[in-house]
């Protein structure tokens, strides 16, 4: 399994709406891409502004690109989550992920 790795920021304001977006929105709609098989978010305070880190778990390169593109580390912006961020990572991370369950 390969995870993709992700960083945005929003101002506080933003934040409830901008994770609201993730949940509501983004991750359910992956649901249709083949390979695709969870997705997480993380927040916390960061200063003045919000992080958001994105995890998003794919059987494999292939089904990354078929979500991202063939340049796959490239971000994928949606344009209502570029309307609520402030800045962000202009490339993903990919890391093979070993899943542990107790």
């Amino acid at each position: 399994m390969i995870t993709r790795l992700w960083r945005g920021w929003t101002s506080r304001a933003n934040a409830g709406a901008y994770e609201q977006f993730l949940l509501m929105e983004l991750f359910p709609s992956m649901r249709g891409i083949p390979g695709f098989r969870s997705a997480e978010v993380l927040r916390r305070d960061d200063g003045t502004e919000v992080a958001f880190v994105t995890l998003t778990r794919f059987d494999s390169l292939e089904a990354i690109r078929a979500f991202a593109g063939e340049d796959c580390e490239t971000a994928v912006i949606e344009p209502p989550a570029r309307a609520l961020l402030s800045h962000y990572d202009d490339r993903a991370q990919h890391f093979a992920s070993s899943p542990f369950t107790p």
